[in-house]
């Protein structure tokens, strides 16, 4: 018998909610449709309570609240006033809690002293619900709202880890200065440790690399020693950093390479090893490339976390 989803579970307990008060509806088992209806309610109502409280973040202590709102949805049938009512409500709740809670992490972190502006969200909101005194169009918002919340978030991780960006920065000032370092246009370097004899990768070409990655202070976060075998990708799935020391190595190659923050995660922490600012340096191998002619895939599993894109 195929299994109902909580969705089909919420429209069958509705349709067995036929009293218009906001108390618990009584049975009345008077015939057999009556009894499997009612059975289909009770069966189908395991695992609500943990839905409301894991999925939708509800208090337990408000259950009766929660049918109230069945009861009232039920009893509205084909009320399109209601119906739009109610699902203002469900998006005004979606915006108040999931929507601020989530921007407040990603810009703030754990610094509740914080917020984005639920107020202005909400008058952004209704400007383009209604397409009535707009102070942007839809698609400047979109460009704004992409480009305020990269711009925000610097300034605020700028705020937390300034000194370790100095730190990293002036590492990659003095790493310059050192005998066989190489420096490239974009801030890239790198040391030669073997010169290989092979053709040089193109972009689109899969490679297949060993490595050993660490920070400054000599942690290393990840290593194709782990799993003994090359990692392959193709060479711009990589991080920029990775990418541009791939298209100037010669297979056979073994080099030690100096990523400036820059070209590879900037602002952003990866896990408790990489903070952000961090200048990531790499021994990579390149083993083998092989050039493709068709482009790469748009999604690919990434066998190294703390590499890939």
């Amino acid at each position: 018998m195929k299994k109902f989803t909580f969705a089909a579970c919420i429209a069958i307990a509705a349709a067995v909610f036929t009293s218009c008060g906001n108390g618990t509806p009584k049975a009345s088992l008077k015939n057999d449709v009556d009894t499997l209806s009612y059975a289909i309610g009770m069966a189908q109502s395991d695992g609500v309570k943990e839905y409301l409280v894991e999925r939708l973040g509800i208090d337990s202590a408000y259950i009766d609240q929660f049918l109230k709102g069945v009861n009232e949805g039920a009893s509205a049938g084909d009320d399109k006033a209601k119906a739009a009512y109610y699902a203002g409500i469900q998006i005004g709740q979606q915006i108040g809690t999931q929507m601020v809670k989530g921007l407040n992490y990603e810009l703030f972190g754990n610094d509740s002293t914080q917020t984005v502006s639920l107020k202005n969200i909400l008058a952004g909101f209704v400007a383009g619900a209604t397409g009535k005194k707009q102070l942007m169009t839809i698609d400047v918002a979109r460009t704004t709202a992409e480009t305020k919340l990269r711009e925000i978030k610097a300034a605020e991780m700028e705020k937390q880890y300034g000194d370790y960006k100095k730190q990293n920065e002036k590492f990659l000032a003095d790493n310059a200065k050192k005998e066989g370092v190489v420096t490239l246009p974009s801030g890239l370097q790198y040391k030669v440790i073997t010169e290989g004899k092979g053709a040089t990768p193109t972009e689109t070409a899969t490679v297949k690399v060993n490595y050993e990655g660490k920070t400054i202070d000599g942690k290393v976060f990840d290593s194709t020693a782990k799993s003994g075998k090359p990692v392959e990708m193709r060479a711009n799935e990589f991080i920029k950093g990775w990418t541009e020391a791939l298209t100037h190595m010669p297979v056979g190659s073994k080099w030690e390479v100096y990523i400036p923050q820059a070209l590879a995660y900037g602002e952003r922490a990866q896990g408790e090893a990489i903070k952000p600012f961090s200048t990531l340096i790499f021994t990579i191998e390149l083993v083998e490339a092989t050039e493709n002619n068709t482009p790469a895939a748009t999604t690919v599993p990434a066998p190294a976390k703390a590499v890939v894109k």
